[in-house]
């Protein structure tokens, strides 16, 4: 009988239909994540204008709706390592849409405020789950710069509410951006039926047929067969206990703590950004649709972090072009509240989504991979969770800030403190100690050769 390591097979497997099958179903679901936060910020200036809302009641909505998107990621996110990575998507998808239509159809701030809560649950569970899965199906060689691509998809989501803010809520209405959250819901029945599983949930479920399903199409010349054996009895070995402790066993804890502040600071740097940053140029003189332009060249300044980024953390290692971007955001942000010029404006603005979004979409795989695959998922939701704090404080400090008159440019070089915090983070991550597709036996430290690759 063959001895079958499955996800081995995908480790070293070409790029091929399927895994390109994977990676634009996780563009699509993360450009969604993208889309709901970056249309808060776009619909922002109208909704206060029609609602009268002050600046704290705005910042107190975006940070009530983060909220939901760490619960989310809290519950959600261990279920989906028990229970089907894929099964925890469907979920998030239809609250995502149904619930972010009630927001667009909301009479008043109260009703939205829990539409946009409800909404973000599913929002907040849908990132570590498909960062997990895009992980575990993109064959080693290429994972970083896959999983940066794929990541493009949220920055694609923010993009796309810009173009709607500028071209379309003129002659229409704000709500209009809430109306296209309906879209994964009508898509779901496709999803379902061509997106796969994650191999780690049909081997717990001895689904062998799935398994080989699976495999034959990530290598056609295989010829993989459900009598093969696939070491079923390590892979429930691996699946015993729980998957949150797993986090702070094996000489993990210490790293475990540093991601979590290195994420805490990043997402404080993004949702600030995403939220305030067309309210924040209109107040800086700024036409209302030049202001979403800045957000719009924020996008597509992720894209290039995450793309120039991914491909050079293949080439010289994740972590060192982590702590290049941090660092070099400290100095943008500092640079853009003394900036005048519009043209170094937009160019920093740029450099500053790179160095935030980009920075935080090249961050994703590294702590995905740092975790063993049994407990990737809990690992990349528990981080965003923590995150999540971050980013449910910005929207309000920052509007706290505005409030007392300061210049909104000036609020700029506030980000730069929490960019040298990521930066030191990562720095102090204790790689050694990690996964990264090598075989670690937990509770001891043994561990083995790169080549044996977990399930």
């Amino acid at each position: 009988m063959r001895s079958v390591i499955a996800s081995d097979i995908i480790a070293v497997s070409k790029f091929n239909r399927f895994h390109l099958l994977v990676f634009l179903w996780c563009f699509y679901a993360i450009a969604f994540d993208g889309y709901e936060i970056a249309m808060y910020g776009v619909g922002l200036p109208w909704m206060m204008e029609e609602w009268d809302l002050t600046s704290i009641q705005a910042g107190a909505v975006g940070s009530y709706s983060l909220f939901g998107m760490m619960m989310g990621a809290l519950i959600l996110a261990p279920i989906a390592d028990k229970h089907g990575r894929k099964n925890v998507l469907v979920i998030c998808m239809i609250l995502f849409s149904v619930f972010t239509l009630g927001a667009g159809i909301a009479p008043n701030l109260t009703w939205f405020t829990v539409m946009r809560f409800i909404a973000a649950i599913g929002m907040g569970a849908l990132m570590p789950n498909v960062i997990s899965l895009m992980t575990e199906y993109s064959p080693k060689q290429n994972r970083a710069i896959i999983v940066a691509a794929m990541y493009c998809g949220y920055s694609i989501g923010g993009i796309l509410a810009s173009l709607v803010g500028m071209y379309i809520i003129p002659y229409t209405d704000w709500r209009v951006l809430y109306f296209i959250g309906i879209l994964p819901l009508l898509t779901l029945p496709i999803f379902m039926k061509q997106f796969p599983e994650s191999l780690s949930y049909y081997l717990a479920k001895k689904e062998f047929g799935k398994v080989v399903e699976i495999l034959n199409k990530v290598k056609p010349e295989g010829d993989f067969k459900e009598t093969d054996d696939f070491r079923l009895s390590e892979a429930e070995q691996r699946g015993k206990g729980s998957p949150v402790k797993k986090l702070f066993t094996n000489k993990r804890a210490f790293s475990t703590i540093s991601i979590w502040m290195a994420v805490f600071c990043t997402l404080m740097m993004a949702y600030g950004l995403n939220t305030w940053l067309p309210k924040m140029m209109q107040d800086s003189g700024f036409s209302i649709t030049s202001s979403l332009s800045f957000n719009l060249v924020l996008c597509l300044g992720q894209i290039g972090g995450s793309l120039i980024g991914g491909y050079y953390a293949g080439k010289i290692g994740h972590r060192k072009i982590l702590v290049t971007l941090f660092f070099l955001g400290a100095v943008t942000f500092v640079a853009l509240s003394a900036t005048t010029n519009t043209i170094g404006v937009y160019l920093l603005i740029f450099m500053g989504g790179a160095c935030t979004v980009g920075a935080m979409n090249l961050a994703n795989p590294y702590i995905t991979e740092y975790y063993p695959r049994e407990i990737r998922t809990t690992g990349m939701g528990y981080s965003q969770a923590i995150g999540r704090i971050g980013s449910i404080l910005a929207p309000t400090l920052i509007a706290f800030l505005l409030s007392t008159g300061m210049d909104p440019k000036v609020a700029f070089a506030t980000f730069a403190l929490p960019s040298i915090i990521a930066a030191v983070g990562y720095i102090l991550v204790q790689e050694k100690h990690g996964s990264f597709d090598r075989v670690v036996k937990e509770d001891t430290e043994e561990v083995e050769s790169e080549k044996t690759v977990t399930i």
